[in-house]
């Protein structure tokens, strides 16, 4: 983790081996040369995670190291004599991480590194927050009492370091609430790292989740962090948690467990403290029982569970949202009429808070400005508009049931994430049913094999693959 590898360019031995030693004595790893050419090819050989070169060199400048640095992204640090500073200041404005002014003692090499390990970490860091978008504690909008019970456990959790199970349908908040447990816990001045464990080829989930090394596989160029190295010191959201394979799984329980892990293709132990917090739409104990999920690793996630209730068991949270989700698209909720709000509060929503929002970003547009009524809430499909209870209403143009069976039988797939098993009980039917519908509307092949309990592909691939 942070700096490990430093190529050292110094062409005089003395200086050179006693920066070797400083560095060794830190637990670097470090190859030195003696001047541009050598440290060019040492540089495209191993990619370093930090050059310290000399600026007068006999071959060169160390502006040389500096520009053949840059394009791999490795800090360089220069080295100049007593008096020269304004040179060194020069190679700070090409690009240069920082300098060091000879003679120098061992302990500010020390210092240096720790100043080259925080400014990295602060840049990766805020690249990773503005990519999660992490929420505001606004965004978590309820006042029925099993919300505010979800609500009230996520403060708990949030004062202890211990690892949260969030579980609940999808669409439900559970990422929210995660990012909610880091802002108020011990950890909030520290990163806040996410992973779609099933948004992610298994072939490269190891290496999302603990890195690589240069040459662990065919594209790999460089050494890369993963996911727990970027959240050292913060918290770690492993989403779709259920959707691991086997093989990684016990590589996830050795390193929440022993709070270590190697890299891809590495043999060095990396240490980090993490604060994890996984979330899934799926049942680990039933998954546990088919022997799909291990026991250690669920009693392991388990220790602090939060369910999160679906939107359909606290209706009376629609209209708070409602206003919510308008006003941050700088709409009004007076823009929404009685009827449209009761058509919205009688809605199932199996898709949850996300579908609610999707529906109103919709019903906006649809309503280009004027009052958003209820023939402006699809829900799933304009056949469905003006629907009350899930019942959908039949348009005065009509519609074909034909259409409508294959709709409502792709979103049962979509929500169930491509599991036959669980998107046959949304629908109320077996799976062989399913089946035999799904083949009718061209969603499976004829004759298809049927699959175990526990498929877990996404149905738009799935549906695509199967033309």
């Amino acid at each position: 983790m942070g700096i490990e590898r430093v190529l050292v360019v110094e062409d005089d031995p003395l200086g050179r081996e006693f920066l070797s030693e400083a560095l060794r004595r830190l637990g670097r790893e470090v190859h030195a040369v003696d001047g541009v050419a050598a440290g060019i090819g040492a540089l495209r050989a191993a990619p370093p995670d930090l050059v310290i070169t000399d600026l007068r060199l006999p071959d060169g400048s160390g502006l040389e190291m500096l520009r053949a640095a840059a394009p791999e992204g490795t800090p360089v640090v220069v080295l100049t004599a007593f008096g020269t500073v304004e040179t060194a200041v020069a190679a700070m404005r090409e690009g240069a991480e920082d300098f060091l002014t000879k003679p120098f003692p061992a302990e500010q090499v020390a210092l240096l590194l720790q100043r080259i390990d925080a400014r990295a970490r602060l840049v990766r860091e805020n690249a990773w927050l503005r990519d999660q978008r992490l929420p505001a504690d606004a965004e978590v909008l309820g006042a029925s009492p099993a919300f505010r019970e979800a609500l009230e456990l996520a403060g708990k959790a949030a004062s202890s370091d211990a690892t949260v199970l969030l579980t609940g349908e999808s669409g439900t908040g559970k990422e929210r609430f995660a990012g909610l447990i880091h802002r108020r816990s011990a950890r909030r001045a520290g990163p806040y790292i996410c992973l779609n464990c099933a948004a992610i080829p298994e072939s490269l989930l190891e290496s999302e989740l603990f890195g690589h090394e240069r040459g662990a596989f065919t594209g790999a160029d460089r050494r890369r962090e993963g996911r727990f190295e970027l959240a050292h010191g913060g918290t770690l959201l492993l989403d779709e948690i259920g959707e691991l394979p086997l093989p990684l799984q016990v590589k996830l329980l050795q390193a929440i467990e022993e709070k270590t892990f190697t890299r891809v293709g590495g043999n060095r132990p990396v240490t980090v403290d993490v604060r994890l917090v996984a979330a899934t739409n799926r049942d680990l104990e039933a998954m546990v029982r088919e022997r799909q999920f291990r026991e250690d690793l669920f009693f392991r996630l388990n220790v602090f569970p939060i369910a999160m209730p679906p939107l359909r068991e606290r209706p009376g949270d629609v209209r708070g949202l409602v206003g919510y989700f308008l006003r941050r698209r700088g709409a009004s909720p007076e823009q929404v009429t009685e009827p449209a709000l009761q058509a919205l509060e009688s809605y199932p929503f199996p898709g949850n808070v996300r579908e609610l929002e999707h529906t109103l970003e919709r019903a906006l547009i649809l309503a280009g400005g004027d009052s958003i009524g209820p023939e402006h809430l699809s829900f799933a499909r304009p056949e469905l508009a003006g629907s009350l209870g899930g019942v959908p209403r039949i348009p005065p143009g009509g519609l074909s049931l034909e259409d409508l069976e294959r709709d409502l039988i792709l979103q049962a797939l979509e929500l169930a994430k491509g599991n036959k098993s669980q998107a046959a009980r949304l629908l109320g039917l077996t799976r062989r049913t399913l089946y035999s519908r799904m083949e009718k509307h061209g969603l499976r092949k004829p004759g298809e094999g049927e699959e175990p309990e526990g498929d877990v592909e996404t149905a738009e691939v799935r549906v695509r693959e199967d033309g």
